[in-house]
């Protein structure tokens, strides 16, 4: 199978995210092409079985690069199964509301762009006041120290499940290759 794995990265744990899916579907026999959206130019994703979009949530929205493809493409993705792993650091707790926060900007999304993933992976992201601006430092702690009091907030924090990650995409692509 011959997929598409297009990314929006802010900090790096996206990025990161989608290069480990990328070397997880080579390694089970796939052809990928991987391309970050913000270099990507025209894509035909009529020359791919299936597409894999990811990108980071920053303050209630996905990146504008995501937004903008999946507008431009919405009519293709639709037509092909797809998946969009959309990460953040709400996906790493158990609270209702930033749950409920999720979906309001899935629907949100699928409202503005004319899309609608067949299938959304909500995965943890990452804290890293290592690559924050001061702004972006000073926020990122409140919340942080909030819904993670034990973390050293100086300190580079990955809150990803590698493992329950991997068993979501084989599932997705066992689905969609049977």
């Amino acid at each position: 199978m011959k997929l598409f794995i297009g990314y929006a990265s802010t900090e790096g744990q996206t990025q990161k995210i989608a290069r480990h899916l990328m070397d997880r579907l080579v390694g089970q026999g796939h052809s990928v092409e991987l391309s970050a959206l913000s270099e990507a130019g025209p894509i035909d994703l009529s020359r791919f079985d299936a597409a894999v979009l990811g990108a980071s949530v920053h303050v209630g929205h996905y990146q504008s690069v995501l937004s903008g493809f999946a507008e431009a493409q919405a009519d293709k993705l639709t037509a092909m199964p797809s998946l969009l792993l959309s990460v953040s650091l709400a996906a790493a707790g158990h609270d209702a509301e930033d749950w409920r926060g999720l979906e309001t900007i899935l629907s949100d999304f699928a409202q503005a762009t004319g899309w609608t993933p067949a299938e959304v992976v909500q995965v943890a992201g990452a804290y890293e006041p290592s690559k924050y601006d001061v702004f972006r430092r000073f926020v990122m702690r409140r919340i942080i120290a909030a819904k993670d009091p034990e973390t050293d907030l100086d300190w580079d924090k990955e809150y990803t499940d590698w493992d329950a990650l991997n068993a979501q995409i084989d599932a997705w692509v066992a689905k969609i290759t049977t």
